[in-house]
């Protein structure tokens, strides 16, 4: 019996050894990684991100923190679905490297070339860009970003129209400058050439290719997936609160895929493997070298006291350069309504980092590929959550100092020109697109497509915007709405500053329609006498009315209120009928260079 103990124990002994044996070796790199970043987690209030690191062909650490679904606590994963924002730019521009390689274009022609409805603001912009140009951000046109994201649709041609209309504030290739438009602009020129939508372009391109299945670029598309996170804002620095999901629409080129950093993950590896996905080409090798390469300067990055070692800043294609304590930096970063991401790559030392957040504005990719760069890169470590918070907090404290010694430049005791009423209207810039400015319940208010605006009185013609919520903040403005009038006296359009590098720019005005029964119509419709001639009104189509003076064209009236008219295509000019008794007496026309009346005949 002894004998036996014996055996069974010498045994376990020799299992044991031989599972410590087979164990896999704990990677010394990952040693208390997971509560350092759980204290990121803390630190900046973030609901939850993931985040992978790649090393060669290989995920070697992937985990989730916080939480996808803040109000239930459902925990992130590394299979969990994020918003990538403008992550989304490298995956477009690699279809155009796709096509470049199938001899299917050229990136040194213009993009007038495969889409000759492009026009930009002037025939210099129209010969002088060229493919690379929208590429690596330096076609000279700033963000413009208002005009989709104020202004958004589901229609490409209409995005694509606005561009003719948007002023650049410097030369082709003298400056860098962001410009999702032209990240559009790549998707819809890949549209044109293989006769296929974007987002199936880059699905059967790449995602399929690099078994990204469960990564999607719309919002119905994201309803429908399990495991997708919500996301959220970090209100006055102290409240998690939940945000809408922004539907990006016709910009999706630009920013639009959902993804998870195990999917991420792939994209990476091809990326650091010079094209290839286990062992397959995905993305062309030649192209891979030209995208992570200088195509134009963003800033001089200077290195500074406290980072000596990060310095550079240059773009490729969809890609930022930069360099890391001596290693080069390869990265994007994505932000869109309640998320924030980061993809990074340094191709040297074959590693990557993605790091997802469900968070909005969120300094959480930063300091999180930071600490795992240090680590994998084994440089000198830098306490970034510490160092990274501090800077934020010194910020917020300088920003609100400043606020207490900024004086103001309002004009006390001025009032408004007109009346609210004359104030509304649809104001309109082809660049951007429209909206309506609306009297309800004694104030105004600016209605857009996503968002509506409370316009409060500042001086003279000019009112402060703000967020028309149940609880209005009013601390900050977001924007100044500054009116101007006609040479008739009318208010003709409203500049807003919109855009940082350029001028306000201005929406013109035109009055709202009222409806207006066809037996009321019909009581204006007649001939009146007007300065030895006849002016002539009639309906056409029994709902509209119509105008003509003898030499001039036909001009269609738009009804503004009772019995009063503006001219559709005449700004300025305007119509008062006189109502005598129920019966029209005459045409009052109001005009630039006078007031007219007409008796009717």
């Amino acid at each position: 019996m002894r004998n036996i103990t014996l055996i069974i124990g010498l045994l376990l002994c020799l299992i044991s050894a031989f599972g410590q044996k087979n164990k896999p070796a704990v990677d010394k790199r990952f040693a208390g990684v997971d509560t350092e970043l759980q204290k990121v987690l803390d630190t900046w209030q973030a609901p939850g991100f993931a985040v992978a690191v790649i090393e060669k062909n290989k995920i070697v650490y992937a985990k989730g923190f916080g939480y996808r679904d803040y109000e239930n606590k459902l925990p992130v994963t590394p299979n969990t679905l994020f918003a990538i924002g403008s992550c989304t730019k490298a995956f477009t521009s690699s279809v155009l490297g796709m096509l470049r390689e199938e001899k299917k274009m050229d990136f040194n022609e213009s993009p007038r070339t495969y889409f000759p409805e492009l026009k930009f603001f002037s025939s210099e912009m129209d010969e002088s860009i060229i493919m690379k140009d929208l590429m690596s951000h330096r076609t000279g046109l700033p963000r413009h970003d208002y005009s989709w994201y104020l202004f958004p649709t589901e229609s490409t041609d209409s995005l694509i129209q606005r561009i003719a209309h948007q002023e650049p504030f410097t030369g082709v290739r003298e400056k860098w400058y962001y410009n999702n438009f032209m990240f559009l602009m790549q998707g819809s020129i890949a549209e044109k050439i293989t006769g296929k939508p974007w987002a199936e372009n880059v699905k059967e391109k790449i995602l399929d290719p690099l078994g990204m299945t469960r990564s999607n670029f719309t919002l119905a598309e994201w309803k429908k997936s399990d495991d997708a996170a919500f996301g959220y804002e970090l209100e006055k620095q102290t409240t998690i609160k939940r945000m809408d999901y922004y539907n990006i629409a016709a910009m999706s080129p630009a920013g639009s895929i959902n993804s998870s950093v195990n999917e991420m993950s792939n994209w990476v590896i091809a990326w650091i493997n010079g094209g290839k996905f286990k062992g397959k080409v995905v993305l062309p090798a030649s192209y891979v070298t030209e995208a992570m390469s200088s195509q134009m300067v963003v800033s001089p990055a200077l290195p500074d006291k406290e980072n000596s070692d990060v310095h550079l800043s240059n773009y490729g294609y969809g890609w930022f350069l930069a360099s890391y304590k001596g290693h080069y930096r390869v990265e994007h970063g994505g932000n869109i309504d309640g998320f924030s991401a980061s993809t990074s790559f340094f191709p040297s030392d074959s590693v990557g980092i993605v790091v997802l957040v469900n968070q909005n504005g969120s300094s959480v990719p930063s300091v999180v590929r930071n600490i795992l760069a240090d680590r994998m890169l084994n440089v000198s470590k830098t306490d970034w959550n510490t160092n990274l918070k501090a800077k934020q907090d010194k910020a917020l404290k300088d920003q609100k100092e400043a606020e207490k010694t900024k004086s103001s430049s309002k004009v006390k005791g001025t009032r408004p020109s007109h009346s609210k009423q004359e104030f509304s209207g649809r104001y309109a810039h082809p660049g951007y697109g429209s909206f309506d400015l609306v009297v309800e319940r004694d104030s105004l208010f600016a209605k857009f497509k996503l968002t509506k605006l409370w316009l409060r009185h500042y001086h003279y013609d000019v009112f402060e915007a703000f967020e028309a919520k149940t609880k209005v903040d009013t601390t900050a403005s977001q924007l100044l709405f500054n009116f101007a009038t006609n040479e008739g006296g009318d208010i003709s359009k409203v500049s807003l500053k919109i855009e940082p590098t350029l001028e306000p720019i201005d929406f013109k005005r035109t009055p709202i329609k009222m409806d207006v029964d066809k037996a009321t119509l019909e009581k204006y419709a007649g001939e009146y006498e007007l300065a030895g001639m006849v002016a002539k009104f009639y309906l056409k189509a029994g709902e509209t009315l119509f105008l003509t003076v003898p030499g001039q064209p036909e001009y269609e009236l738009i009804a503004t209120g009772k019995n009063k008219f503006s001219i559709k295509s005449l700004d300025g000019f305007k119509i008062e009928f006189t109502d005598n008794g129920g019966k029209i007496a005459e045409a009052i026309f109001i005009q630039p260079n006078g007031t007219f009346k007409a008796k009717k005949k």
